[in-house]
């Protein structure tokens, strides 16, 4: 049987943590900042972890992390 193969752009979004969590990045910080306050981006500039709802599916894409 083939290996199964990693989604390259789920393990571009997406690392593990030591405890076995999966981290992403938050999404809206790429244009359009003048609008978001310091504070608000400063919040989506940090990692946030994978929820329950989407957590076997980021498994899925990623087999072997």
């Amino acid at each position: 049987m083939p290996k199964m193969k990693t989604k390259r752009a789920a393990a571009k979004r997406f690392s593990r943590t030591g405890g076995g969590k999966f981290r992403r990045c938050r999404q809206n910080l790429r244009h359009i900042l003048t609008k978001k306050n310091a504070k608000r981006r400063m919040r989506l500039g940090q990692s946030a972890l994978v929820d329950s709802a989407n957590l076997t599916a980021v498994r899925k894409m990623l087999p072997y992390a």
